[in-house]
Protein backbone atom coordinates (compact mmCIF):
# COMPACT_ATOMS: atom_id res chain seq x y z
CA UNK A 1 0.00 0.00 0.00
CA UNK A 2 1.26 3.36 -0.71
CA UNK A 3 -0.24 6.69 1.27
CA UNK A 4 0.27 10.14 0.02
CA UNK A 5 -0.27 12.65 2.89
CA UNK A 6 -0.19 16.49 1.63
CA UNK A 7 0.80 19.35 3.57
CA UNK A 8 1.00 23.77 3.24
CA UNK A 9 -2.75 24.26 2.22
CA UNK A 10 -4.10 27.78 3.84
CA UNK A 11 -5.78 31.15 3.17
CA UNK A 12 -3.50 33.80 1.30
CA UNK A 13 -4.60 37.19 -0.12
CA UNK A 14 -4.18 37.41 -3.65
CA UNK A 15 -0.17 37.77 -5.30
CA UNK A 16 0.43 35.72 -2.47
CA UNK A 17 2.19 32.47 -2.29
CA UNK A 18 2.05 29.20 -1.06
CA UNK A 19 3.96 26.04 -0.83
CA UNK A 20 2.51 22.38 -1.14
CA UNK A 21 4.38 19.31 -0.11
CA UNK A 22 3.51 15.55 -0.64
CA UNK A 23 5.35 13.27 0.98
CA UNK A 24 4.89 9.23 -0.49
CA UNK A 25 5.23 6.11 2.02
CA UNK A 26 4.50 2.58 2.19
CA UNK A 27 5.57 -0.23 -0.19
CA UNK A 28 7.37 2.12 -2.95
CA UNK A 29 9.88 0.72 -5.71
CA UNK A 30 9.77 3.79 -7.93
CA UNK A 31 7.12 6.67 -8.66
CA UNK A 32 7.12 6.98 -12.36
CA UNK A 33 5.05 10.67 -12.41
CA UNK A 34 3.57 12.91 -9.79
CA UNK A 35 1.51 15.99 -9.51
CA UNK A 36 -0.95 18.10 -8.19
CA UNK A 37 -4.69 18.71 -9.39
CA UNK A 38 -6.93 21.23 -8.03
CA UNK A 39 -10.59 20.39 -8.05
CA UNK A 40 -13.29 23.66 -7.31
CA UNK A 41 -16.40 23.72 -6.02
CA UNK A 42 -18.87 23.00 -9.27
CA UNK A 43 -16.11 22.33 -11.09
CA UNK A 44 -14.11 18.97 -12.41
CA UNK A 45 -10.70 17.92 -10.79
CA UNK A 46 -8.37 19.38 -13.49
CA UNK A 47 -4.24 19.14 -13.48
CA UNK A 48 -2.30 21.91 -12.24
CA UNK A 49 1.33 19.98 -12.95
CA UNK A 50 3.05 16.69 -13.64
CA UNK A 51 6.69 15.88 -12.96
CA UNK A 52 8.25 12.68 -14.81
CA UNK A 53 10.93 10.51 -12.64
CA UNK A 54 13.58 12.50 -15.25
CA UNK A 55 11.93 16.26 -14.00
CA UNK A 56 10.18 16.67 -17.25
CA UNK A 57 7.56 19.10 -16.41
CA UNK A 58 4.20 20.07 -17.57
CA UNK A 59 1.65 22.71 -16.76
CA UNK A 60 -1.61 24.10 -17.17
CA UNK A 61 -1.53 27.08 -19.24
CA UNK A 62 -3.36 29.25 -16.20
CA UNK A 63 -0.58 28.44 -14.13
CA UNK A 64 2.59 28.80 -16.55
CA UNK A 65 5.07 31.64 -14.78
CA UNK A 66 3.34 31.14 -11.54
CA UNK A 67 4.15 27.89 -10.50
CA UNK A 68 6.31 25.55 -10.11
CA UNK A 69 6.82 21.90 -9.55
CA UNK A 70 9.86 20.00 -7.99
CA UNK A 71 10.46 16.19 -6.63
CA UNK A 72 12.75 14.54 -4.48
CA UNK A 73 13.46 10.95 -5.95
CA UNK A 74 15.38 10.31 -2.89
CA UNK A 75 12.73 11.42 -0.41
CA UNK A 76 9.68 10.08 -2.78
CA UNK A 77 8.30 13.88 -2.00
CA UNK A 78 6.37 16.45 -4.72
CA UNK A 79 6.39 20.47 -4.24
CA UNK A 80 4.62 22.82 -5.48
CA UNK A 81 5.27 26.12 -5.51
CA UNK A 82 2.52 28.67 -6.30
CA UNK A 83 3.50 32.18 -6.63
CA UNK A 84 1.11 35.55 -7.24
CA UNK A 85 -2.05 33.39 -6.67
CA UNK A 86 -5.11 34.90 -7.96
CA UNK A 87 -8.70 33.73 -6.04
CA UNK A 88 -9.52 31.37 -9.56
CA UNK A 89 -6.60 29.36 -7.77
CA UNK A 90 -9.06 29.01 -4.77
CA UNK A 91 -9.76 25.08 -5.04
CA UNK A 92 -8.95 21.45 -2.97
CA UNK A 93 -5.40 20.53 -4.20
CA UNK A 94 -4.75 16.96 -4.46
CA UNK A 95 -1.36 14.82 -5.24
CA UNK A 96 -1.46 12.40 -6.66
CA UNK A 97 1.54 9.66 -7.45
CA UNK A 98 1.56 6.88 -10.29
CA UNK A 99 3.97 3.61 -9.15
CA UNK A 100 3.60 0.72 -11.28
CA UNK A 101 0.43 2.00 -13.38
CA UNK A 102 -1.20 2.45 -10.62
CA UNK A 103 -2.47 6.01 -9.46
CA UNK A 104 -2.62 6.86 -5.78
CA UNK A 105 -4.35 10.05 -4.65
CA UNK A 106 -3.96 11.98 -1.20
CA UNK A 107 -6.55 13.63 0.96
CA UNK A 108 -6.21 16.91 -0.59
CA UNK A 109 -5.70 20.17 0.73
CA UNK A 110 -7.21 23.45 0.29
CA UNK A 111 -6.15 26.79 -0.79
CA UNK A 112 -8.01 29.52 -0.71
CA UNK A 113 -7.44 33.18 -2.25
CA UNK A 114 -9.34 36.00 -1.19
CA UNK A 115 -9.38 39.38 -3.24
Amino acid sequence: QVQLVESGGGLVQAGGSLRLSCAASGTILSISAMGWYRQAPGKQRELVASITSGSSTNYADSVKDRFTISRDNTKNTVTLQMNSLKPEDTAVYYCKAVLSWRAYWGQGTQVTVSS
